[in-house]
């Protein structure tokens, strides 16, 4: 694909933000990459799993999209029920359907939507009967919301459109459905200027079961008619060898700043979903895309127990970027790479200093005499941080005599934590009070979990909240 003139300037200038050189022609509005590298830091996570035994996405979750609006954060996934393996077909149980969680902080603690599924699969006989899944969900002027999303019939896909004056709904799916015919799974819907932007992983399984190339189509109105690109695929998958050699998976694209940004899933094989990290790509008119060169930007051997990041779904809050994800495991419930999937956050930090709240720990009640399990914890991700500082909430009853005390555990792994505590914190009673403290901590370990003990015999303790401050 040939350069334009424009292109290729803005081109030099990005590559010159990039490797921290300072040029008078260089942009200033790409702030993303500034200093050439992204920081990670692992979210408390899982951040969302499957509902109980019966509930509509009981089997597994998969991430679509997020969003922030006026303070709250939409978490939107697809998720499926009863013996419903992804896309293949096998057991019984209902095709992927679409939900949201909701929360006050990027990085939780997210709680469902009571009316889940807000979208659900259409009649027998219809073209989404199947599934309904990779929603993405834009604004589109003061109160109109656009969720595009992919639909599945057996020998056929689509894509169609639901509109809403509100993130949670109703949402009322267009009569003219599906939009596009045959393109894929939906990643991002950008609206620039008069032209909207829909960028799908197309075709699908192009290398490997799930995994293909990023495509474009345009179009002046949500409806279409959609043009698919005759320069298709706008991003390649990897040359062999290359650590997004094996595949990539369905990404979000965003506008920021005057630039297009796209944060994905890719891996070096498919062995399956065991090698998933995420890397990032940028382009000046949509059309054109360019990798990273310190690619991937966040990895999951930072994580543990993770095998695999898919479906990025990205919000930007400078200094940090949000990155949800769906996220695969190693090992869970005994099983070596079993399939089992639940929703997770990286956060990128993308200038120093730096300064993160991270809620851990968030219980209406902790029981007399109880500690919290530590496989109920997060883990604390310390690689990058050099100040830590934990706080810790709670409300006393009005006959409470013993303390709230915090047990800091470490370990090297993330996994196998130490049998010592690595720090002991005690908060001072106040019965009939809520009592707040903050206490500064040595980050001089790779991983810590904290565990809240109800020192008290006889009374519980109320609204229980920890939160971890890293700084770096």
């Amino acid at each position: 694909m040939s350069y334009k003139n424009t292109t290729h300037l803005k081109l030099l200038c990005s590559l010159a933000l990039f490797s921290s050189v300072v040029y008078a022609q260089q942009p200033k509005t790409n702030k993303l990459a500034e200093n050439g590298v992204f920081i990670q830091i692992p979210g408390p996570n899982p951040i969302l799993k499957p509902g109980v035994l019966g509930s509509w996405d009981d089997n597994i979750l998969e991430a679509s999209d997020a969003l922030e609006e006026y303070g709250t954060y939409y978490l939107y996934y697809h998720g499926s029920k009863g013996a419903f393996y992804g896309n293949s077909g096998i057991g019984e149980g209902k095709g992927y359907q679409i939900g949201v969680a909701t929360a006050s902080h990027p990085l939780g603690p997210f709680t469902k939507y009571e009316k889940n599924p807000i979208l659900e699969i259409g009649p027998a006989g219809g073209w989404e009967d199947r599934d309904l899944a990779c929603a993405m969900v834009l604004k589109d002027g003061d109160k109109k919301y656009l969720m595009f999303y992919f639909g599945r019939r057996r020998g056929r896909d689509g894509m169609g459109l639901a509109t809403s004056s509100h993130p949670l709904g109703p949402w009322t799916k267009y009569e003219g459905n599906p939009i596009i015919d045959d393109f894929g799974y939906t990643g991002g819907v950008v609206k620039v200027d008069d032209t909207y932007y829909l960028y799908a992983e197309y075709p699908i399984s192009m290398r490997k079961p799930d995994y293909g190339p990023m495509a474009l189509a345009t179009a002046k109105k949500p409806e279409g008619p959609w043009t698919k690109y005759e320069g298709n695929p706008v991003m390649e998958v990897g040359q062999w060898g290359e650590w997004d050699g094996g595949g990539i998976s369905e990404a979000e694209v965003l506008y920021h700043n005057g630039i297009f940004h796209m944060f994905y899933g890719g891996t070096p094989m498919y062995d399956p979903r065991r090698q998933e990290d995420i890397g990032y790509a940028y382009s000046f008119d949509g059309f054109e895309w360019f990798k990273y060169g310190r690619n991937p930007v966040a990895t999951r051997q930072d994580c543990p127990n993770i095998a695999s990041f898919s479906e990025v779904h990205t919000v930007i809050k400078a200094p940090f970027i949000y990155l949800y994800h769906t996220q695969r495991y190693k090992k869970k419930d005994g099983k070596d790479y079993p399939w089992m999937e639940d929703l997770g956050v990286q956060v990128l930090v993308t200038e120093k200093p730096f300064q993160l709240d991270m809620p851990l720990l968030s219980v209406d009640a902790l029981p007399a005499g109880q500690t919290t399990p530590l496989a109920d914890v997060p883990p604390v991700s310390l690689s990058h941080i050099s100040r830590l500082a934990i706080t810790a909430q709670c409300t006393y009853s009005k006959k409470a005599r013993g303390r709230l005390r915090l047990h800091l555990v470490s370990s090297p792994d993330g996994i196998t934590y130490d049998r010592l505590d690595f720090a002991t914190l005690d908060m001072k009673v106040l019965p009939n009070c809520q009592v707040i403290k903050t206490f500064a901590v040595d980050p001089a370990v790779r991983f810590i979990k904290v565990l809240a003990e109800n020192m008290d015999a006889s009374e519980p303790l109320a609204d229980l909240k920890i939160t971890a401050t890293l700084g770096g």
